[in-house]
């Protein structure tokens, strides 16, 4: 099956919405739709950082998404690109759309000069991890976080 990855559009927010709610679910975090409709706000707000590619099937619907922006590495003064979210639809997994949505992301990140895409994934998240232990190298960092709210 071959796939087209794009930047999200407009005509994308159905299909979006369905699967970025099926991420939370994945991850089971409570996500309204006010939460979704601000994080479609920010992909199509040239003023925010967030952006999305969103990977279509031969049929033009939409079977996977990665939400990325750029930050900041202070330490080797450059900018690198942040993998926030990855879902690709379950009917969909095993053909290779994961891998489809990492290239255009390093491809865009090559277009920004972008030093490394980086990003963090469950530990349970086995098939996730298969992929991206095929596609990435697995670093030693350890993720902390001090709950603000």
């Amino acid at each position: 099956m071959t796939v087209r990855i794009m930047p999200a559009e407009q005509r994308h927010r159905a299909e979006w919405d369905t699967l970025y709610a099926a991420y939370a679910e994945f991850y089971g975090v409570t996500q309204t739709p006010e939460m979704r409709d601000r994080v479609w706000s920010w992909i199509h707000d040239p003023a925010h950082e967030t952006r999305a590619f969103i990977a279509e099937d031969e049929g033009g619907h939409a079977v996977g998404l990665a939400h990325f922006r750029p930050f900041a590495r202070p330490l080797s003064a450059t900018v690198g690109g942040y993998l926030d979210d990855l879902f690709v639809s379950p009917h969909m997994r095993g053909a290779r759309v994961a891998d489809a949505l990492i290239a255009a992301l390093a491809e865009e990140g090559r277009r920004q000069g972008w030093s490394v895409i980086r990003w963090i994934t469950a530990d349970t998240n086995y098939r996730g991890r298969a992929v991206y232990d095929r596609v990435a190298k697995l670093t030693p960092w350890r993720t902390y976080d001090i709950p603000l709210t």
